[in-house]
């Protein structure tokens, strides 16, 4: 008779031993270790002297995310119940994103560059029954409200009344995965769809952004980067987390970041690239007094070329790349920087900065996978394959939508949709979105690799190459760019061909300003519908 391997039954754990994890006991705790330090600073709604600066404390802070969650609890939200927010980076986003978890409701952040009927439709699909609103969009949200039968509660005095009055309430979280957000898509390629984000992924993955940005009591993060996207990569959490300085920027400008960046000691924020361009580019940038700090920039969205991070070191900033989407919470890998690499070239080092890189520390391993085969390609920085990812920091699925979901299901693996390569050393870099591969007479361009050369060019500020029908080739490269001084466009071709093969370089240049999402996504699906309408 055989006897196998004893097995002995877990013990029943003591009811001290165990907590659902929730991002709001991040501020539950510092409210408690740093009460009196500063939480937000928030320049305002409005323009000059209109505007009114706030500060809050973290004792403020909980407070009145806590008398929020009573506010939504007597306009009757019940547990499980959505809340939408119609806001910019403000007090009042980073209150929503404490105090509608308070209440046990779900939280829907809207993105407030879409129209009207693209938020009413996504308030309708969501079924939130209130509307959280800033003072800019207050015409918006009014006709989103009245529209979806929403009820509205509007930065201003209503709010501040409301939040006065209103008995302060918490509702402990049962089921850690849980719904806890419902993040939409920006909807290029159709409907956006409801991401549906559950407390411990949040909390797993703001405690991956506080550890991978260095996240301290003393850092002060500019929010450049939407906090509607993503729930700002969960940054809302990490950096409260870590007990620093949230520095609200109501809107992207470059003089005002400038003028934070020098006067509010900023160390860390987080924007695409393109938002980077923008701030590298800024006549600000030149001329005022150098940085008190090195500031660390996370960057995400899109490859920044190995140009741009040059310029962002010189400036005083130090980028490192992650990447991520919607349905991993924002950024699920990582760049992490080797010191070995300190002492390489200053082409070398650009080059590995702009790699994507392997998964963050609460990430399981991403692996790139043969398409037709679903194994691993090999690591040897030349196999192309799609991106897949799983784990506490990806998805529950899509809201009301189980077709779109199984899509995205590899046995068991999240499709990201993007191609790429592993590199000898195991980290990952992006060649291309499988819909972004240029097939020119059989041959695979990968757009972004067309688009490093070109941004290399000192002329260039951006580009965006994307294919167009050819009655020879099936299709070929063409190039839309912006420039900062005038270039003839044979010379880039030019230096396309320099560095890269023939076949690959752009057969027509187009100059202009490139269409963006509110995200600062180059939008390619504009530029290639452009294409293929011959307009």
């Amino acid at each position: 008779m055989t006897i196998g391997p004893f097995v002995p039954k877990s013990p029943m754990p003591a009811p001290f031993t165990f907590a659902e994890l929730t991002p709001t006991a991040f501020l539950d705790r510092s409210e408690h270790a740093f009460a009196g330090r500063t939480a937000i600073v928030d320049p305002g709604a409005g323009t000059g002297e209109e505007r009114v600066e706030r500060r809050f404390t973290y004792r403020q802070f909980a407070e009145r995310s806590r008398r929020l969650a009573g506010v939504l609890g007597a306009l009757g939200v019940r547990p499980g119940d959505r809340v939408a927010v119609l806001a910019t980076n403000s007090h009042i986003m980073l209150e929503a994103h404490h105090g509608v978890p308070y209440a046990g409701a779900v939280l829907v952040p809207l993105n407030t560059r879409l129209s009207a009927d693209e938020l009413v439709h996504i308030v309708e699909h969501s079924g939130a029954r209130v509307l959280l609103a800033t003072a800019e969009l207050a015409d918006l949200a009014a006709t989103v409200a009245e529209r979806a039968g929403a009820t509205l509660l509007m930065e201003g005095d209503q709010y501040e009344d409301r939040i006065a009055s209103a008995a302060p309430s918490v509702v402990p979280v049962a089921d850690e995965r849980g719904l806890l957000a419902i993040n939409y898509t920006s909807g290029t390629t159709g409907r956006p769809k409801g991401v549906m984000y559950h407390h411990r992924g949040a909390y797993l993955q703001a405690l991956a952004m506080a550890y991978h940005t260095r996240l301290a009591p003393d850092s002060r993060y500019l929010w450049t980067l939407p906090m509607f996207h993503c729930d700002g990569w969960c940054f809302p959490w990490a950096v409260t987390a870590a007990g620093g300085t949230h520095v609200c920027l109501r809107a992207i400008e470059a003089d005002e970041i400038w003028r934070l960046l020098r006067t509010e000691g900023v160390s860390h924020f987080c924007a695409a690239p393109t938002v980077l361009t923008m701030i590298a580019g800024a006549g600000s940038a030149e001329g005022g007094p150098e940085l008190d700090r090195r500031v660390s920039v996370a960057t995400g969205g899109a490859p920044p070329s190995p140009t741009l991070l040059s310029r962002m070191h010189a400036l005083g900033m130090d980028v490192t790349h992650l990447y991520g989407l919607t349905e991993t919470y924002g950024p699920a890998v990582v760049n992490v920087w080797l010191p070995e690499w300190d002492d390489l070239p200053d082409e070398e080092r650009a080059e590995l900065a702009a790699r994507q890189g392997v998964g963050n520390v609460v990430a399981t391993r991403l692996r790139v996978i043969d398409e037709t085969s679903g194994h691993d390609v090999p690591a040897d920085g030349e196999s192309m394959g799609e991106l897949v990812l799983r784990g506490n920091d990806v998805m529950l699925g899509y809201y009301r939508d189980a077709e779109a979901t199984a899509e995205v299901d590899a046995a068991g693996w999240f499709r990201t949709g993007d191609l790429g390569v592993v590199h000898p050393d195991g980290y990952a870099e992006i060649r291309d979105r499988s819909k972004d591969v240029i097939i020119s007479g059989g041959e695979n361009i990968a757009s972004v690799e067309v688009e490093r050369v070109l941004d290399s060019h000192p002329s260039v500020i951006e580009s965006a190459v994307v294919g167009a029908p050819d009655e020879r080739w099936g299709e070929v490269p063409v190039a839309y760019v912006s420039v900062r001084e005038e270039v003839e466009p044979d010379v880039l071709v030019e230096h396309v061909r320099v560095h890269l093969a023939r076949f690959k370089a752009p057969k027509r240049i187009v100059f202009g300003e490139l269409p963006k999402t509110s995200t600062g996504k180059i939008q390619k699906n504009v530029l290639r519908d452009q294409e293929r309408s011959g307009s």
